[in-house]
């Protein structure tokens, strides 16, 4: 798996309906109606995320990995 930036990250999950709530210092939290948890996404200027941490992230979304691309 090809691990991406949180800012490329946080593009993708506002495609598939997720809503920004708020910016906790360099962290972007989420909340999608349809989902009962949120999502935090670290924004460290343009490092990638850690693939272990992207998995996570792209399970609570209900992503794949054909989504990120």
């Amino acid at each position: 798996m090809k691990s991406i930036s949180g800012k490329q990250f946080c593009k993708i999950v506002e495609r598939k309906g997720w809503k920004l709530q708020r910016i906790a210092g360099s962290h972007y939290i989420y909340d999608n109606p349809n989902c009962e948890q949120i999502l935090s996404i670290p924004v460290h200027r343009n490092r990638d995320l850690k693939t272990g941490l992207l998995r996570a992230l792209m399970k609570i979304a209900e992503l794949s990995e054909d989504d990120l691309f």
